[in-house]
């Protein structure tokens, strides 16, 4: 599925489902869609913790309390900046989840310039990520915002 066709499915989620469904229903559509993204999550800010909320992938990721400022999660959510890593082997703020994870890029879900979520895509493949794709997680996000 291409960028365009995907931000109309989710469009059209967020226009025809409860809110209390939304986030897990993104989440399937951006793992669905995209063979590249193995394993998608969005936390949700508590406090000054990000607390793991619906997430796809092969398996769990032990990570479902992270600190706001630790990780690569932490710093996206401290700064309100996307991160985008290429090699997470090279990167020390990397929390490893998955031995076969090669990149990832997390990307904030603000809320009024406040950071109040964010979507965590791990991929297999070393610098999978583009600028499209940050450009269209950014817009995600965007929408997502309005459901948090």
């Amino acid at each position: 599925m291409d960028y365009k066709k995907a931000e109309r499915t989710i469009q059209k989620i967020l226009l025809t489902h409860p809110t209390s469904t939304v986030l897990q229903k993104v989440v399937d559509i951006l793992y669905e869609c995209f063979e590249k993204y193995s394993w998608v999550g969005i936390y949700l800010v508590k406090g000054n913790d990000l607390v793991l909320g619906p997430w796809k992938g092969k398996q769990a990721t032990e990570h479902t309390r992270i600190p706001i400022g630790t990780g690569v999660c932490g710093t996206a959510a401290k700064t309100g900046r996307t991160e985008q890593v290429d090699d997470v082997s090279a990167d020390t703020r990397y929390l490893s989840c998955f031995l076969s994870t090669k990149s990832e890029i997390v990307v904030p879900i603000k809320k009024r310039a406040l950071v109040v979520g964010e979507i965590d895509i791990d991929s297999d493949k070393p610098a999978a990520f583009t600028d499209a794709d940050s450009v269209f997680l950014e817009k995600v996000a965007d929408m997502l915002s309005q459901h948090i």
